[in-house]
């Protein structure tokens, strides 16, 4: 009996010591910025990048992704570049493999912590898809390319009642994911799209767009990135 008692106290002191480990995380990712910055960079992603390719002339290119090793999922697969035939209307056909492609896709854990900034848009959900044709057109998306956009993100963002939404700088998204493209082009355009689902609408500057050139070889490349709930740094009304 003895034994047994002794045996059940083990049990409660290693069960007591358990609930406060875990205790202690509760408090480490709801309170501690460091934790909480920790936990964002290792689970926060940037969503569907794709890549188009227009040069002036049917022409054999390589695209390589400087930052290989956050790459989480790509098609074609990619091991140490794209090497591909781009046609002038965007048609791709993959050297290696021969496929046809009219994009090459990615997705990659983001290096930038993406918050809500000081400057940005709020957009009420059911107004989506008209703020991202003017906007996305403003970027220099052809209507074609704003189609796909649309469609892969509105279901996201119209079940949201606002949303807060921000286009990356080329400097953000450059440090998040250089391109190495060979030859080299022309005009480069990328787009994208940080964003969070709001229940009420917060006060942020209007976020100015700079409409880039769109001349000779040209590659377009558009994406996104949901800000995790717990960057949340602006007051809301």
């Amino acid at each position: 009996m003895k034994e047994k008692k002794e045996m059940s106290r083990d049990e409660i002191i290693k069960k007591g010591n358990i609930y406060k480990i875990i205790t202690v995380i509760i408090f480490l990712f709801t309170v501690s910025p460091l934790a909480v910055g920790l936990f964002v960079y290792i689970f926060s992603s940037a969503d569907k990048p794709i890549i188009y390719l227009y040069p002036t002339e049917e022409t054999e290119i390589s695209v390589k992704l400087n930052n290989k090793e956050n790459i989480t999922c790509s098609y074609p697969k990619y091991e140490n570049g794209w090497n591909v035939l781009a046609e002038p209307n965007g048609d791709l056909t993959d050297l290696d493999t021969g496929r046809n492609l009219y994009s090459l896709y990615y997705e990659s854990k983001n290096k930038k912590n993406y918050k809500v900034e000081k400057d940005g848009f709020v957009v009420e959900g059911k107004d989506t898809a008209k703020f991202l044709e003017e906007k996305l057109e403003i970027l220099g998306l052809t209507e074609g390319e704003s189609e796909e956009f649309i469609i892969y993100w509105l279901p996201k963002l119209e079940s949201n009642k606002y949303n807060y939404i921000r286009f990356a700088t080329e400097d953000e998204i450059d440090n998040n994911m250089e391109l190495d493209i060979t030859p080299k082009p022309d005009s480069v355009i990328r787009v994208m799209m940080t964003y969070k689902g709001l229940n009420k609408k917060i006060d942020v500057e209007e976020q100015k767009l700079v409409t880039p050139k769109r001349t000779g070889f040209v590659v377009v490349e558009w994406g996104g990135s949901e800000i995790e709930k717990n960057k949340f740094f602006v007051n809301q009304k």
